[in-house]
């Protein structure tokens, strides 16, 4: 080696030993290394001064990691988000000190970064907040380090604006598609939500307008202290009403309502308003009379079917001169009314027929007795008093012809008629074939039945005529009981 070369590599070693000292003692900012007549530029020291400071003027989190993860640093609006020190989170990794779905979504982006720009929204709780961040990683290259540049924009305030658009759009279809009339009003009471069926109920437009004014209510349960106005201020408060019982006298269909209320909360547990829900009772309310109906009707049947039964006893006890004689005639008497009474159940105390009552009560003696009856005409509908009593007087005919008269032979004949006669109803039984008929010598207590049964009013009764070729009876029905 000539000295010449020798002095060359002298010169070489003394610019690297003084390359090296001005790295270690930060005298040079960057490095340029030429590498197959390409120069690249290496930032050294003073050079992360400047992402510093570029990243802490960013108005996002941003963060600079290495390609581990390792956090090589993390600006004032990022630390702040995570909840510790700028100086605490140098060097750690997100999975140290980011909750498990950010660890987790930045572990994501890394791989798909290193080939472009990727990007992951993430949400996580805050300090018992639902917090949401875009998380968005570029490659970066900084000194000799390879690693990645990661922002979190906080999308928080948007996303609790489209779930409170799609809340609101959900809420509205679910007024509207309610059956029930149903208002939503602000705080000061003003109507400012009304379902088709509200507006229906009472009678137009309803927006805008005092909840009082446009649906008053009467509280009859309340006793006059809860007045319309009262429901709003109540649940602005901060209370709720359950199914309390009003009447709308000023609404055009419907009176009766079950009003409930609740508060309006949109976000943050602010009261905004109430929603009021208001259920037509108008077919409850027609029950609730129907019954009240029905069991005072039961009441007063009950009675009146005791009374009859105690008295049927008497009169038989009367009339029997054998203690069988009055348990074959009382138990007669007493199914007979029976079966009337499961007729009138049957057909829910209505549209018993005048045919009904004659088939049930001859219902016993048609067994092999086809072609001997004949009814017609009698197919005007019964009230129920007028039904019992017919029932009692067609037994007692029956009883007797079984006994004594048509029935009482194969080639007896019966017919049932109907007619109406003035301001009555007639129904004729009629006997034919059977044997000779005489009057009887005492009136005992079936002819009593018969005779009496319908009296009720003036123009109810029966007549019998006791004609030598058969028993004729006429029986007369109120017409204020009978319909078509």
């Amino acid at each position: 080696m000539s000295l010449d070369e020798v002095a060359e590599l002298r010169r070489r070693l003394a610019e690297a030993e003084e390359t090296l000292r001005a790295i270690r003692d930060g005298d040079v900012d960057a490095l340029v290394v030429e590498q197959q007549n390409v120069s690249q530029v290496f930032d050294i020291g003073g050079g992360a001064e400047a992402y510093h400071v570029f990243m802490e003027a960013m108005h996002v989190g941003a963060a600079a990691i290495d390609g581990t993860g390792r956090i090589l640093y993390a600006n004032a609006r990022l630390t702040a988000v995570l909840g510790f020190t700028q100086n605490s989170v140098q060097g750690s990794s997100f999975t140290d000190i980011a909750p498990d779905e950010v660890a987790s979504a930045v572990e994501r982006i890394m791989p798909r970064a290193a080939l472009g720009v990727a990007s992951e929204e993430v949400s996580f709780d805050r300090l018992g907040e639902q917090v949401h961040y875009i998380l968005t990683a570029t490659p970066l290259r900084l000194s000799t380090t390879h690693g990645f540049a990661i922002t979190f924009t906080d999308v928080s305030e948007r996303v609790r604006a489209e779930a409170a658009e799609q809340s609101e759009r959900a809420a509205h279809a679910v007024i509207a598609s309610a059956n029930e009339a149903v208002v939503v009003c602000d705080r000061e009471g003003l109507i400012t939500h009304a379902n088709a069926a509200a507006e229906l109920s009472f009678g137009g437009d309803l927006l805008g307008l005092p909840f009082a004014d446009a649906i008053p209510l009467i509280f009859p349960d309340a006793t006059g202290l809860l007045q319309a106005e009262d429901i709003v201020r109540m649940v602005v408060d901060g209370a709720s009403v359950q199914g309390v019982e009003a009447h709308a006298p000023k609404a055009p269909k419907v009176k009766d309502y079950l009003v409930s209320a609740a508060p309006l909360q949109v976000g943050h547990d602010v009261i905004n308003g109430c929603v009021i829900t208001m259920v037509d009772l108008s077919q409850r309310k027609a029950a609730e009379k129907q019954q009240l109906l029905m069991m005072r009707e039961l009441d007063h049947r009950v009675k009146n079917t005791l009374a009859l039964v105690l008295s049927i006893a008497s009169r038989t006890l009367h009339h029997e001169d054998t203690l069988e004689g009055f348990q074959q005639a009382f138990t007669g008497r007493i199914q007979a009314l029976a079966a009337t009474h499961s007729l009138l159940a049957e057909n829910s105390w209505t549209n018993l027929t005048i045919a009904d009552v004659v088939r049930s009560e001859l219902a016993p003696y048609t067994a092999g007795a086809a072609g001997r009856f004949t009814i017609q005409d009698l197919g005007k509908s019964l009230a129920p008093r007028a039904a019992i009593a017919l029932g009692l007087v067609i037994h007692e005919l029956a009883t007797n012809a079984t006994k004594y008269g048509a029935l009482s032979v194969p080639g007896g004949k019966l017919s049932v008629r109907g007619h109406a006669e003035g301001e009555r109803f007639i129904v004729e039984w009629r006997e034919s074939g059977g044997p000779p008929v005489t009057p009887p010598k005492h009136r005992g207590f079936g002819q009593t039945v018969i005779t009496r049964s319908l009296q009720y009013t003036p123009s109810g009764g029966a007549e019998v005529d006791f004609a030598p070729e058969g028993l004729v009876c006429r029986i007369s029905l109120p017409l204020e009981d009978l319909h078509e």
